[in-house]
């Protein structure tokens, strides 16, 4: 079979994982549902593409298994981060914050804004964060073969110096009550942003956290 024929097998193989993915979701008949199974089916097609580079890069002879492997391994990817994402959006539901997942990559980003998070000039958490953040910890525990980078922002208000410190502190309070509550610390990586990412239209909203989950290459 020439490297055409194999890349249109694999092709097939994803599109059946795409239509196995609505049967399992429950049928064409919700738009969420059809809205998950082509993120998988996507998972599916990324992870074959991916196996077919890997592949040639490395000078195999057998691209079509490997593309064929590269097709399952980013299905169950898109569906384990798919399942994540939705527990995520259940957890957070009216608490402000913003959960999306990137379709190419299929990490999820979560947009934790100030008005829960912190005060000015501050990085301690507010209380009333903490249940929400307590949520996000039993997901992140239970979705263990992910890794986290959390990144925290200032305003452009004051010294340079001065918001990136405090961006800083910000992330490292996040990380710190997460590891707090039983997420591994070698799975979290914590960045201080400075003001260096306008965020809205107003300088409060800057004062902020972002949390991205690191989809893993494949899950056991």
């Amino acid at each position: 079979m020439n490297n055409k024929m194999k890349l249109l097998a694999v092709s097939a193989l994803a599109s059946s994982l795409v239509i196995t993915g609505c049967a399992s979701t429950g049928g064409t008949g919700s738009v969420a549902n059809n809205q998950t199974a082509k993120k998988i089916g996507i998972g599916a097609l990324a992870g074959a593409l991916g196996g077919t580079a890997i592949s040639k890069a490395t000078g195999g002879e057998k691209t079509g298994r490997d593309a064929a492997i590269g097709a399952l391994l980013g299905a169950g990817v898109g569906a384990y981060m798919s399942r994540q994402e939705a527990q995520l959006k259940q957890q957070t539901a009216g608490t402000g914050i913003e959960v999306t997942r990137d379709p190419q990559t299929n990490n999820i980003n979560l947009v934790m804004p100030e008005a829960i998070t912190f005060n000015v000039a501050q990085h301690d958490i507010k209380p009333g964060f903490y249940q929400t953040l307590n949520q996000v910890a039993s997901t992140l525990k239970q979705y263990d073969q992910t890794t986290v980078q959390i990144n925290g922002y200032a305003s452009i208000e004051g010294s340079a110096d001065f918001n990136r410190t405090l961006s800083q502190n910000r992330a490292n309070a996040v990380a710190r009550y997460l590891v707090n509550q039983g997420v591994s610390a070698h799975r979290i990586d914590s960045y201080g942003r400075g003001a260096t990412t306008q965020f809205g239209s107003t300088y409060e909203p800057n004062r902020r956290v972002e949390m991205t989950i690191l989809a893993p290459q494949n899950v056991n």
